[in-house]
């Protein structure tokens, strides 16, 4: 598969961080070839991922690499995504065994193309991990499935340690920044997952044009709706062709947001490099 050349305006010094190398990175390298599954961390070239590997987590990506939907700020190719691979759970499991993972995140593209969007794909995988690898903890990081209950409600029976879906952006932001998503079915997602007793954990990305006060409200909004875990960080853009950046935010202004944020929540963790996955682990037991 090819991965395109990523776009990055000029960046201020504590955006920058070394190409991931050295022998760890190798070894697993090798190993996530072998389990023929893709990665977030590869795809999106994370500057983390070197670190999170060491520290025993990654994000495996379900359901294939292409989406049915064209966000603005989002990396991932659109268009018309192939058939499920039934033998994805086996391979999530071989991979996190290999690898001796002791936290699992699987994500997925949207799949607006499937009767229950990827849903049950998503419960095999957890229940594969827990079948074969218990001590493993499991999160979850899915699209809205369109906000259908019913498929919601097939997730949160498979008991996923962690239940996370991204706000993204501010209420304002939205329309221009998601496609297909709303800012209010995402609260509603959030809300139906705490109310289903799941540790539930949200994301936002900063730089995208948002004020300082529509960001308090996000962080209040997704508080009521039952957030336990928050991810704030930089927004960097894929390519010119998707949202700029507004500005990047200095490690001031990231320390202030972490203040903000931390009253509201068990667990915020702000920073110009932090990611939805990012020391993901530290989250399950907060």
């Amino acid at each position: 598969m090819t991965v395109p050349m990523l776009f990055r305006p000029r960046l201020p010094p504590h955006l920058k961080r070394t190409v991931p190398s050295g022998e760890i990175y190798e070894r697993l390298q090798a190993a996530l070839r072998a389990s023929e599954l893709p990665t977030v961390c590869e795809e999106a070239r994370c500057p983390n991922r070197t670190e999170c590997w060491a520290r025993g987590t990654l994000t495996f990506q379900i359901l294939g690499a292409v989406c049915t939907r064209r966000c603005a700020f989002c990396a991932e190719t659109t268009g018309r995504p192939g058939a499920v691979d039934s033998r994805e759970p086996a391979k999530l499991v071989e991979a996190a065994r290999r690898l001796a993972l002791r936290h699992v995140v699987i994500t997925s593209p949207a799949r607006d193309d499937l009767d229950d969007q990827g849903a049950g794909h998503f419960v095999a995988c957890v229940e594969a991990l827990r079948r074969d690898l218990p001590a493993v903890t499991v999160e979850v990081l899915v699209p809205d499935f369109q906000g259908r209950v019913d498929l919601l409600e097939r997730v949160f029976r498979s008991r996923p340690d962690v239940f996370n879906h991204n706000l993204e952006t501010v209420r304002r932001l939205t329309p221009r920044v998601r496609a297909r998503a709303t800012y209010d079915r995402t609260l509603s997602v959030l809300a139906a997952a705490a109310g289903a007793g799941l540790h539930v954990k949200s994301g936002l990305m900063v730089g995208l044009g948002e004020t300082s006060k529509e960001l308090d409200e996000a962080f209040r909004d997704l508080s009521g709706a039952g957030v336990r875990s928050l991810t704030v960080g930089q927004y960097l853009p894929p390519s010119s062709d998707h949202h700029p950046v507004d500005r990047f935010y200095t490690l001031p202004e990231f320390e202030e947001l972490r203040r903000r944020a931390a009253p509201l929540f068990e667990k915020a963790m702000v920073g110009p490099l932090v990611r939805s996955s990012y020391h993901a682990d530290d989250m399950v037991n907060s």
